[in-house]
């Protein structure tokens, strides 16, 4: 097996990865926080956070990965601007309408690609624009419904997609240029996450819930579902590093409205939620483009292996990172549906 069809194979993993944990853990969060009522988003993510470097600590005891201390100061920076990022995007939702959380993490893709663009001269085609617009055209369609607009809401969605942007950025960057694995990035980030979240999230889930954590009536089966969440949690933060490490952001927001889509799917199918013809337009609609931005990858990918005898490397980067990138071209297909819903669960993004 060649070089480039062990990383197209590994990328495949990861994609796969990241899917079954996402929507996993949505599942069983939506049964905690809906219905046993343990609302704690921020406090909850401190603990997968937790789980996540204890078990990473476990697997470098018995060296199936190797430590690589790197820069501590961009650690140190990176661990806690994700931990703020996920912060805001859960004040985002309680201060906002669901509709308008929608809206903001629809944002997070075109802002990616205009940071990109201006602070690393990454180029974009008009054919990737073009399918970027159609998903986005997509989701917005199935889930975007009322759109409430105040002040202080509009503030902390700004401050969320712009952290997070520059955290999933970071994620790809600091990998790149300190040559380190997402393991090992994720080992040495996830304390200043944890603790960062540790400390700020009883404070918003108490503003968000007007209930206090530590009172909270914790039943076996609140504990069981705890710990379930916590232990897929280790496999969600993995994933998602190694998804950014082995594609780019923009890559990985696209799987993010996969994902979404998924989740809502189940919904319907398992939970009965309310489903209509304009879900299943926006479905339509999301699939389209997600087919032909893995497309455009694959396309313009192979175009520039083939250049690259030819031609010496430009300093300019462009979006070629399919989701699935097969070597005859093409590209990946999801089944989708989307119902509304509930403000504390699939869409609290709790999976760190």
């Amino acid at each position: 097996m060649s070089e480039g069809q062990k990383f197209q194979l590994g990328t495949v993993g990861a994609l796969s990865l990241s899917v079954v944990s996402s929507v996993s853990i949505v599942i069983c969060n939506k049964a905690l926080i809906s219905t046993l009522g343990f609302t704690f988003a921020t406090t909850l993510t401190s603990w997968h956070l937790l789980v996540t470097f204890c078990s990473l600590h476990v697997a470098l005891c018995l060296k199936l990965f190797e430590h690589k201390p790197f820069d501590a100061r961009a650690v140190m920076g990176f661990g806690i601007l994700n931990g703020i990022s996920i912060g805001l995007l859960n004040l985002s939702l309680g201060f906002n309408s669901v509709g308008f959380y929608q809206m903001t993490k629809l944002a997070i893709i075109p802002c990616t690609v205009l940071l990109e663009t201006l602070f690393f001269r990454k180029q974009f085609s008009r054919n990737i624009q073009l399918t970027l617009t159609i998903l986005l055209m997509g989701v917005g369609i199935a889930t975007v419904t009322d759109l409430q607009l105040n002040v202080m809401g509009s503030v902390l969605s700004l401050l969320a997609v712009l952290t997070t942007c520059v955290a999933q950025i970071m994620t790809n960057t600091i990998q790149k240029k300190f040559k380190v694995s997402s393991t090992q990035l994720l080992y040495q980030s996830c304390p200043y996450q944890a603790l960062t979240l540790f400390i700020v999230g009883p404070f918003l889930d108490g503003l968000l819930t007007n209930k206090n954590v530590f009172a909270f009536k914790y039943t076996p089966q609140v504990l069981f579902f705890i710990v379930l969440s916590c232990l897929i949690s280790v496999s969600v933060n993995f994933s998602t590093f190694l998804v950014i490490g082995k594609t780019s952001p923009v890559t990985y927001q696209v799987l993010g409205h996969l994902k979404t889509c998924l989740v809502l799917a189940f919904g319907y199918v398992l939970l009965r939620d309310p489903f209509s013809w304009r879900n299943i337009l926006g479905i339509l609609v999301a699939v389209v483009g997600m087919v032909l931005y893995s497309y455009c990858c694959t396309i313009e990918s192979q175009q520039k292996q083939n250049e690259m005898p030819v031609k010496l490397p430009e300093v300019k980067e462009s979006e070629t990172d399919p989701l699935i990138s097969v070597e005859n071209g093409t590209g990946i297909l999801a089944d989708v549906a989307v119902p509304k819903v509930p403000v504390w669960d699939s869409n609290k993004d709790l999976d760190a």
